[in-house]
């Protein structure tokens, strides 16, 4: 695990998401770079109940199951804006149990999918965002495999994500210059992820006129809001796995 970019490709002019993602494969392998398999990132959203948390009459927040293949032991939980919890497969079904306290919006799950690619010391990831059968953008990952330290191997990663993604290359994540420790962890990538695949639900909403489901609501969670939440979430988390499992939640990426 090294330093990860997470970005969004616009479509090229006049093609589709699938001929896009072809003519970035097509620039990757040109530059020398070999498949590696496959990959996925998903995202379910939750609302909670702001009764079931003591504030009647308060809108539901959002709470962000995800999924990496690149850690197929762990799921992460965040907040919009918030803070992001790493714990074990079991979460999954803790969620099912927690269902008085946070609701599935099966309707808003999302998921990118694509092809993994090594090149030298990055690894390369060019996915296909979906919302159920409907293609809704494109996503491209560059991780620096040998450094843990942003700062230190940023121009290095641009000047490569420029080879292939030209102007489209990404300014420096959000996310970076937010960390209070300098060294990269995986729950930075899922950040980005969210960010990011939020977005383009933003997007889409946009275009239809309508107005994104929760997103007002989730951008002004206070600081005090999101850390109950958040204490209230490692309480029930780690009460559920010990009395299901004999476990508890590990906050370790394996």
């Amino acid at each position: 695990m090294g330093v990860t970019c997470v970005s969004q490709v616009p479509l090229a002019e006049g093609k589709s998401v699938q001929q896009t993602v072809e003519i970035l494969t097509c620039k990757l392998e040109q530059l020398g770079a070999e498949k590696q398999g496959t990959f996925y990132v998903d995202c379910e959203t939750y609302h909670t109940a702001g009764a079931s948390m003591g504030t009647p009459g308060q809108a539901g927040k959002l709470l962000y199951v995800m999924h990496n293949s690149e850690y197929p032991l762990s799921t992460f939980a965040l907040f919009e804006n918030g803070p992001c919890l790493v714990a074990d497969l079991n979460l999954d079904v803790l969620m099912v149990k927690l269902k008085g306290f946070f609701q599935n919006a099966k309707a808003n799950k999302m998921e990118t999918r694509g092809t993994r690619y090594q090149y030298c010391d990055f690894l390369v990831k060019i996915g296909t965002v979906t919302v159920g059968q409907s293609g809704r953008g494109i996503t491209v990952e560059v991780d620096y495999c040998p450094c843990a330290v942003p700062g230190d191997c940023w121009n290095l990663m641009v000047e490569f994500m420029q080879s292939f993604m030209g102007s489209h290359a990404p300014s420096v994540p959000p996310v970076f210059s937010a960390k209070h420790d300098p060294l990269y962890t995986p729950a930075d990538t899922m950040v980005q992820y969210m960010e990011l695949l939020n977005k383009i639900r933003k997007q889409q909403v946009t275009v239809a006129g309508m107005s994104s489901p929760g997103g007002d609501s989730a951008a002004a969670l206070s600081a005090a809001s999101i850390s109950r939440l958040t204490v209230e979430l490692h309480k029930m988390a780690e009460v559920m796995c010990y009395v299901m499992c004999n476990g508890y939640v590990r906050n370790i990426v394996r």
